[in-house]
Parts: C-alpha cells; structure tokens; sequence
C-alpha cells in the first residue's frame, strides 16, 4: 500500500515547489495626444527620470496664477475671442513655495498673434529658445507627485553645480483624459 501512495505524494509535493507567478507590472505610461504641440516643441517624457531638452522661443499668453480656475478661463476667453487654436501644454509657473504664480496658454508658433497686452489680466510674449532640466510623469499633479519630481530634478542640478532660473510645471491634458492618465512634466528652467 505504501508504493500506491508515494507516486501521489510526490505529485503533491512537486505542486507545492512551482515558482510564485510575477506579479502583474503596471503598463509603461504613455502619452495620451490631445492638441497639437507648439512649432518644434518636444514631445513629453520621458517618464520617471530626468532629462536635459532644449526648448525653442514660442509666443504665449500668460496671465496671473493665483485662482488656477480662475487663470484657465481667463485665458480661454483670450484664445476664444482671437481665434487662437489650444495647444498642449499648459504652462504654470512657480514660486519658491511650488504654488502656481502665473499660467500660460502656447501659441502653435511665433506667426499666430501678436506679442502685447490683452486687456488689463492677459500679456502675450514671446519667450526666447531656452534648456530645461525635466521630469515628467503620469498621473496628478498632487503635491506628493511635484515634490517627487522637484527632489529629482535637485539631485540632477546639484550634480551639474548649477542653479536654476525657475520652475514651470507643463500639464499636457485637460479634463477628458482621466486623471491616472494625464501628462505633467516639472522644469528646472536653465541659465
């Protein structure tokens, strides 16, 4: 009797030896598309590093942050009334505390609009060709996610021995894009 169950006993056993099966891994991020990005204007990521790009002069219209619902429609009103098409991205700049201080909506290039001022909230620029230092990821833009983000991009300038002029951070979708999904990329902006 005992040679009928050892065959069965092994077969149990064996079962118990087959690896775990790996955990499922979270799909890489990828950029969800929604407007056009201004003349020459780098494509976001890559995600979860720092990366030196160099940015082109581009024209846009930029307004006081304080309320961030408040600057959006400000300056959706100033696309909508000059006829200027939506690009992505959304630029905020930030203070020393990484509150947003301005906003500013990217003209496709140079040749849409006028540099000037819009009423007394609203002033189109044109801001010079210039590097930046970026970190970009998927996800909210929660303090927990720009924080991460910053702490990167320090240890990279640290490295370099530089300081940075400012940081602006670039929001690449709107409210159709689900919030797991959405695009931000924070910028040590280069001297």
């Amino acid at each position: 009797m005992k040679k009928r169950f050892f065959p069965l006993l092994v077969l149990l056993s064996a079962g118990g030896l087959q690896a775990e099966p790996e955990p499922a891994k979270e799909p890489a991020p990828v950029y969800v598309d929604e407007a056009p990005l201004p003349k020459g204007w780098p494509q976001p990521g890559p995600y979860d590093e720092v990366v030196e790009k160099k940015y082109p002069a581009y024209r846009a219209a930029f307004t006081g942050g304080k309320g961030e619902t408040l600057a959006f429609w400000t300056l959706f009103a100033h696309i909508k009334r000059k006829d200027i098409p939506m690009t992505a991205p959304v630029e905020m700049g930030l203070d020393a505390e990484d509150k947003q201080a301005s906003m500013a909506f990217l003209y496709q290039s140079d040749e849409v609009g006028n540099p000037g001022q819009d009423g007394n909230k609203v002033e189109v620029r044109d801001v010079p060709a210039a590097p930046a230092l970026s970190y970009a990821w998927q996800g909210t833009d929660s303090k927990e996610n720009i924080a991460k983000a910053k702490a990167a991009l320090e240890a990279s300038l640290g490295q370099r021995k530089v300081e940075p002029k400012g940081f602006r951070l670039l929001g690449y979708n709107g409210p159709g894009t689900p919030r797991a999904k959405r695009t931000w990329e924070l910028q040590a902006l280069l001297k």
